[in-house]
């Protein structure tokens, strides 16, 4: 992973070199010498990097030379930050040449030539001791470890006993049916899921039943892995299939000496007219199909290819005419719960003492699910016995720094992953440890973090946001994330890290000083790069000799933590490239923040800052600003010298989201257009001729703005029409009253996903049957009196169709259409006494609800059996009536349901927020 961080560095060298000639006068040769040498240990580390480090004496060097990377980055940060001082002061021009300037120069000459002369001496030792040609192998695993280990591991599943299985009676059944169901077309079976879930430990089981055995002329189990020789595996696949033929044919003799083309040969005619079943178990790279494939003849006598893999693209591969995917998702609670006694109770019946109950439970919690967690816990806890014991282990667990030999097998197998990836992806899955425990990460705020913190690698094709996305796909894929939820398009709106993975990666980062934890009470400067900050009511401290801290996290964990103990940030944060404040209680910024140049993230998420320093143009590097629902109200004219600015992201709500104005703009200065590379620009509020300069941010790809007049309307449609790599848009009248005027855009732009108009309208647009890849529409107070649905029923993806006070008709017709309707909400349209949906509408249907809505007599017909896809039904603010039907048809007590429905009424006076009687069900 260190090679990316020179290759970070070689970048912000490459740059500095172009953008300040002037400045770097006198260090020139220092700095073009250490590129050269960052040059050579970005290959050296790179090298390390794929093969992993064995020994101590390899360790040392990778060490020394990120240590060295990490000196130089400081010293040209350092150097920068002292010029910038005297360019925020008004003295450039005399800044380059001023005493104090050149004397800093000379002292930044000094140490980047002991730099270069250090790298050298790590060079020339490890030449002499041979360092780089022993590098090789998995990080991890001891060298004289045996190199057939992992295949070894993983055909041991075939010997485990049915009893030492747990939860996979309804998987393994789905399983059997794919293999036993008498098509007889070859079948490919994909079984998928991150590492420790039990994949081998299933397919191995049920390969080995006897019902299989008998259906099969021959079988064979082959275990892939990361590293293959394809010759190996032909030759370990003939072994197999003969050995295990019901005929009981002779393995060729010269089976050792045989060419490629042999082996093919021989599968091809062994296998031709059987019926066969090859497993191939933990398959990482879909060549190695294109490179076997031809050796597994197409027959039509019910043959089977069973593989298992971590990696969903692969599971996804088209292999054959007919494929199934097997997810195989974590085992629930109670038979995690089964599982674990096993193993921790074997000498008791597998029964759990009422004394150790609660710890044994709070154990099992952090496996969430992982079979292979599960067992090595249960096998460590077996030999404990007494509540010291096991209290201890529960607040002081830390699964990779155990040296309990029952996990490393857990440790091995869950760091494959992470092994495989390219280095870049290293880091991005490394910097997920930052986020605390069970955190719920969001997908752009993650992307935003790695793209500040120089992960994302820029190509010509691509934007970066898009690359980004690419590496969180990656990681999803690999089971190295989890996704929890999905937006409307199928992209992942929320992740997580699975605690076993997470426990892993911050493991790696204390070794590479990558990331550290703190609880809040200080931290001392151990070479740390970033910080995550679990504040309690200790608010942020810092220990002493923190100033080369880049990145800085705070997550509040307390609910109340007192303003004044967090209220100011601690000092000497000069270098930070990241500040992440979400939800911390503060209300003014610190002085210094402006100081921070080399800033490119500020999260002011859910705080309470009140405004933004007058000075904040000094932050040029700003390429993220993120301040949602604060008490911000105006932006100073200073914005518009943050020339980097990507994302500008502002807005606060001050109503119940019932009512019309429940978020407010922001203001802005007229000429924030000049900033070219903004690519969001939400939520602002339409003042002066705001609206006519948006015609020069083509570049955006999402606006949302307010206090919108109907006499703006052309002049916005314009506008609009020129941003044709915009994917989200919203659109807010100045009051409920104002008519929205959008008639004037000839077409809606291309890419456009998610829209929203909030304001009263004569009519639909005509634009609206051009929304060809919107996912997800809302209309906030649009009034309208015309059966509107006709123009939007066609549309063809989208997910999301949100009504609130849009119609004021007594009846809404779904009649057809609406094919990919996920989410159908219908709020507070008053007059609403009728909704129908036809049969054959909106078949995939998996939320309804209907709030507000006091007139409305009956739920759709059929909704309970013609709706398939249904899970969730929510009713807010309608007769009782309603509530009655719906309880006949969901076989639910009305009595118990209006009791629950009073008892849950909740008010929320500092926010303004008014619950209303809620009743949900969830089928």
């Amino acid at each position: 992973m260190e090679s990316s961080i020179a290759d970070l560095l070689l970048g912000k060298i490459v740059s500095i070199l172009e953008n300040e000639v002037a400045l770097l006068s006198g260090l020139r040769d220092e700095i073009n010498e250490i590129k050269l040498e960052l040059t050579s240990m970005r290959s050296f580390l790179e090298d390390a990097d794929k093969g992993g480090v064995h020994g101590k004496t390899e360790g040392s060097w990778i060490s020394s030379v990120r240590d060295m990377v990490y000196e130089v980055e400081d010293i040209i940060d350092e150097f920068m930050y002292h010029v910038n001082k005297q360019k925020q002061l008004g003295f450039f021009s005399k800044a380059i040449q001023c005493p104090g300037t050149l004397l800093l120069k000379r002292k930044v000459a000094v140490k980047l030539q002991d730099i270069n002369k250090r790298i050298k001496s790590i060079a020339e030792r490890s030449q002499r001791y041979g360092g780089v040609n022993r590098l090789g192998g998995l990080g991890g695993i001891p060298s004289n470890s045996d190199p057939n280990w992992l295949r070894n591991y993983s055909e041991s599943s075939l010997f485990l006993k049915d009893d030492d299985l747990v939860g996979i009676e309804k998987t393994q059944k789905k399983l059997l049916g794919w293999l036993l169901n008498g098509e007889p077309r070859r079948t490919f079976v994909s079984v998928v899921g991150m590492g420790g879930l039990g994949k081998t430990t299933l397919v191995a089981n049920t390969f080995k039943k006897q019902i299989v055995k008998q259906h099969f002329e021959c079988c064979a189990w082959i275990t892939v892995s990361q590293q293959y020789g394809i010759s190996e595996i032909l030759k370990s696949m003939v072994k197999e299939v003969y050995k295990n033929a019901n005929d009981h044919e002779q393995t060729p003799k010269n089976l050792s000496s045989m060419s490629y083309i042999d082996l093919v040969e021989t599968l091809v005619k062994m296998l031709q007219t059987k019926r066969y079943l090859i497993v191939l178990d933990d398959v990482w790279h879909i060549n190695f199909w294109n490179d076997i494939k031809v050796a597994l003849p197409t027959n039509v006598t019910g043959s089977r290819i069973l593989l298992t893999t971590r990696m969903e693209d692969i599971a996804s591969f088209e292999f054959d005419v007919v494929n199934f995917v097997l997810p195989l998702n974590p085992l629930t609670v109670k038979a995690s719960w089964n599982l674990f006694c096993k193993k921790a109770f074997a000498s008791k019946q597998a029964q759990c003492p009422p004394y150790l109950d609660p710890f044994a439970r709070d154990l099992v919690a952090k496996c969430e699910g992982l079979p292979l967690a599960i067992v090595a816990l249960g096998g460590l806890m077996a030999s404990k016995n007494s509540i010291v014991e096991w209290d201890g282990i529960c607040k002081n667990l830390n699964w990779e720094l155990s040296e309990n030999d029952k996990f490393e097998r857990l440790k091995y197998i869950s760091l494959l992953g992470y092994h495989d990836l390219p280095y870049r992806l290293k880091q991005c899955f490394l910097y997920c440890c930052i986020f605390p425990e069970d955190y719920l990460i969001k997908r752009k705020r993650l992307i935003r973090l790695w793209m500040a913190e120089g992960f994302v690698q820029p190509t010509k094709e691509s934007t970066p946001e898009v690359v980004a996305q690419g590496y969180l796909t990656e990681l999803i894929c690999r089971g190295l994330l989890q996704v929890v939820t999905r937006n409307e398009s199928r992209r992942p709106r929320r992740c997580k890290m699975h605690d076993v993975l997470r426990e892993l990666a911050l493991s790696i980062s204390k070794v590479e000083n990558f990331v550290a934890i703190s609880d809040g009470k200080g931290v001392e400067d151990c070479g740390i790069r970033r910080l995550s900050i679990e504040a309690t009511e200790h608010g942020i401290k810092a220990g002493k000799g923190i100033g080369k801290l880049r990145s800085l996290l705070a997550f509040i964990v307390d609910d109340y933590i007192s303003q004044s103990s967090f209220n100011r940030l601690p000092p000497g944060f000069k270098l930070l490239t990241v500040l992440d404040l979400e939800d911390a209680p503060i209300d003014k910024l610190s002085d210094e923040l402006v100081n921070l140049f080399n800033l490119r993230y500020l999260n002011l998420t859910r705080t309470k800052v009140k405004e933004l320093p007058k000075s904040i143009g000094k932050l040029y590097n700003l390429q993220s600003l993120i301040a949602k629902r604060t008490q911000i109200t105006e932006l100073p004219p200073g914005i518009v010298k943050l020339k980097n600015l990507r994302y500008l992201i502002i807005y606060r709500y001050n109503a119940s989201c019932l009512q019309f104005d429940y978020a407010v703009g922001i203001g802005v200065p007229a000429n924030i257009c000049s900033l070219e590379r903004l690519q969001l620009l939400s939520f602002v509020e339409a003042r002066g001729n705001l609206i006519k300069q948006l015609s020069k941010m083509a570049q955006l790809t999402r606006l949302s703005i307010s206090k919108v007049k109907e006499a703006d309307g052309e002049n916005l449609c314009v506008s609009i029409g020129n941003m044709r790599l915009l994917r989200y848009l919203l659109v807010m009248s100045c009051n409920e009253d104002e008519m929205l005027k959008m008639d004037a855009l000839e077409v809606a732009p291309p890419l456009l996903e998610k829209l929203f108009l909030a304001g009263k309208l004569e009519k639909l647009p005509h634009w609206f049957n051009s929304l060809h890849s919107v996912t997800n529409l809302y209309l906030h107070w649009s009034r309208l009196r015309e059966d509107f649905l006709p123009h939007i029923q066609a549309l063809p993806n989208l997910g999301k169709l949100t009504l609130l006070n849009a119609y004021d008709g007594e009846r809404l017709c779904f009649i057809e259409g609406f094919q990919k309707l996920k989410i159908l909400m219908i709020w507070k349209c008053p007059h609403l006494k009728e909704i129908v949906i036809n049969k054959g509408v909106m078949p995939g249907l998996e939320e309804l609800n209907i709030d507000h809505c006091q007139e409305l007599i009956t739920l759709p017909h059929g909704w309970e059996s013609e709706l398939p896809d249904l899970k969730q039904v929510y009713l807010g603010s309608v007769s009782s009536k309603i509530i009655q039907q719906f309880c006949a048809a969901a076989n639910r007590d009305y009595q118990s349901e209006i009791h629950a429905i009073y008892a849950s009424r909740v008010e929320v006076e500092e926010s303004k927020f008014e619950w209303h009687y809620k009743f949900w069900y969830k089928f």
